[in-house]
């Protein structure tokens, strides 16, 4: 099952909702049976490349909205991160133009690294509270997937892969995309947001079914508890 996931790194619901559908695709038994694709989408590709004051100071301005407005915002989103095990602290997030981070991924793509940098991506903006647009900080999420810490470099100091972000920035309005994350399965079906878990699966089984996919054992235990592979057994 193919499933593209429109989303940008400095978007707290990307996160969340990149969650929701990895627990999904553990609860209805299909791991290992998807494909996950993320695909680039700046949400504010207006914000200066050297920006990274504090992303409450940036939405107080943006919105026009009250510190308190803004905090009580932040509040309900970081109480709907930790129902999915994220722990986010919106006092030291940094604002940040993504466009450097979104062709970083596209090299990590084409080396085999697209999920993890995803991941190391999002954890470097919304855990570790680090600046998406700092060269520094991209080389170091670079290096901690396994990639060339110079090729890497090379990338983020010409437009390489530039095109491919565009790309998928222009197919993404192409088909109606107007927030993210946005999630396409099979390119019949989308999930806009980071919907509740229920609408995840659900939607995973329905395309399951109609594709003949059958789910994969379950597994029930987190660890060995003694087993005996291949004619031996450790003790």
């Amino acid at each position: 099952m193919k499933i593209e996931v429109w989303s940008d790194y400095v978007c707290p619901f990307c996160y969340i909702g990149k969650r929701e559908l990895e627990q999904a695709i553990r609860e209805t038994g299909l791991t290992g049976k998807v494909d996950v694709e993320f695909k680039a989408y700046e949400l504010d590709p207006t914000t200066s490349a050297d920006d990274n004051a504090p992303v409450k100071e940036s939405l107080m301005k943006k919105k026009g909205m009250s510190e308190a407005q803004i905090e009580g915002m932040f509040e309900n989103v970081t109480e709907r991160a930790k129902s999915v095990g994220l722990n986010y602290d919106f006092s030291k997030m940094k604002n940040a133009n993504t466009k450097k981070a979104h062709r970083l991924a596209k090299f990590a793509e084409s080396q085999g690294k697209g999920s993890a940098i995803d991941e190391a991506l999002l954890a470097a903006h919304f855990t570790d509270n680090l600046a998406l647009n700092d060269d520094e900080v991209l080389l170091n999420v670079a290096e901690s997937v396994g990639l060339s810490r110079e090729e890497a470099q090379a990338v983020l100091s010409s437009d390489q892969y530039a095109d491919e972000v565009v790309r998928d920035i222009q197919e993404a309005r192409s088909i109606g995309v107007q927030g993210v994350p946005f999630f396409v399965l099979e390119r019949k079906y989308a999930i806009s947001g980071a919907q509740p878990q229920e609408l995840f699966q659900e939607t995973l089984k329905k395309v399951a079914d109609e594709m003949g996919l059958k789910p994969g054992l379950q597994m029930m235990n987190d660890n060995d508890g003694g087993v005996c592979e291949d004619g031996s057994c450790t003790f």
